[in-house]
Formats: C-alpha cells, structure tokens, sequence
C-alpha cells in the first residue's frame, strides 16, 4: 500500500501572529518581575523580628541574673535604669545588658532610615542608634506585656516624640509608614515577637493586662 500523502498546506505562523505573541510574552514577563523582586521587600522585617528575638533573650538573660526583674524594674542603685529609661534616656536600659545584647547594631531596624546602626557600645551609644522602644510595665509574670519594639508610633495623625508614652487600652495607636508599610513587630515578655498591623497592635494592647501601657520612645 502506498502511503498517503496530504494535498493541504503546512501551517505556518503570518508575522503578525509571531509580534503579538511576542508582546504577549514581553507583557507576561514584566508582570512576573515584581513576584519575583518582591521578597526581598520583606527582608528589612524579617531582620527586624530577629533583632527584637535577641532583644528578648538579652532581657530574659538580664532577668535570670537579677531575681527575674528587667533593667526598667530596678532602681539605678541596684544596677537598673528604672529611673532612667522612664524618660529620654532609653539607650541606659539596653546599655546595661550590654553584655547579653553583645551587637549594638541589633538596636537598629534595618527600615529606620532615621536611626544609625552602631558598631559597639561606646561612649557615641545614644538614642540615635535605637529603633525600639522599652516596655515600662513588661513583667515575666504577665507573658502578654510589651518589652520592646518598633517606634514608629502615631496618635492622632501625629508621630510620638522621644520620651515617655502612655497608652490606655482603648488609645487610637498607629503605625506609620516610615518602616514596614503601615505594620511593625512588637517583643513580648514571654520571648515571642509579632507582626502587628494596627488592628493587631490595638487587640494587643488590650491583651497585656495592664490598663495603662508606658512605653519608653527613644
């Protein structure tokens, strides 16, 4: 049996049909680049949530050496900043765990452009090179109490000043945009730290316990 042979015409892609499917791809392309791109805008954060984990340990570090107090729990003539960190100075909390802390650089969130990273806890280690604010009222026995975090704070429509703050459970808190995109990471007393939107940080505060929250914003 001979084989059979078609009478009809190979198919064959016209010029146009070639440039619209290459638009198509250029057009696919540019919409897969920002998925690709788009982790790496959550890097800042992600390295923010690790400092605030050392943060934590340092504290608890601090703590078991100190009857379970942190630094804001124990007048400065036991060796605390109590008197101190309640104010404008509240590098003195961290610069007193130094030795648990060990990296200043960790007081820096990679997204606070307003903030300088520092190298060591020298005489220049200040306000300037932290990013986080202490927790007045954090206590081991109350694990939901707030211990540090983001400062980026805002009441009002108005950013938060260095020095004391205090905010009552039903305080209309934000976060601004100045570092993770209107969110930011709170360190809890129990060593945790979460990733708070502003509904989150409110239902947050309602679950420290404490009817005023005082935090300390450098």
């Amino acid at each position: 049996m001979k084989p059979r042979f078609s009478n009809q015409p190979t198919a064959a892609l016209t010029l146009t049909e070639a440039l619209v499917i290459i638009a198509v791809l250029v057009v696919l392309c540019a919409l897969l680049k920002p998925a690709r791109i788009k982790p790496h805008r959550y890097m800042p954060r992600m390295a923010c949530i690790n400092n605030l984990r050392q943060i934590g340990m340092a504290c608890q570090l601090w703590a078991d050496d100190h009857n379970g107090k942190y630094p804001m729990e124990i007048s400065v003539t036991n060796g605390g900043t109590m008197e101190l960190a309640d104010f404008k100075n509240v590098w003195q909390a961290f610069l007193v765990m130094s030795n648990e802390i060990n990296h200043a650089k960790i007081l820096c969130c990679p997204a606070d452009s307003g903030r300088v990273p520092a190298t060591n806890f020298n005489a220049d280690f200040g306000n300037a090179n932290i990013s986080y604010f202490v927790g007045l009222d954090a206590d081991e026995n109350k694990p939901r109490t707030f211990l540090s975090g983001d400062d980026n704070f805002a009441m009002n429509g108005v950013p938060v000043k260095s020095g004391r703050l205090e905010i009552s459970t039903n305080t209309l808190l934000f976060w601004t945009a100045a570092r993770h995109r209107f969110a930011g990471n709170i360190g809890l007393a129990d060593g945790s730290v979460q990733q708070l939107t502003t509904d989150g940080l409110r239902q947050a505060l309602q679950q420290t316990g404490v009817a005023t929250n005082r935090l300390a914003i450098p």
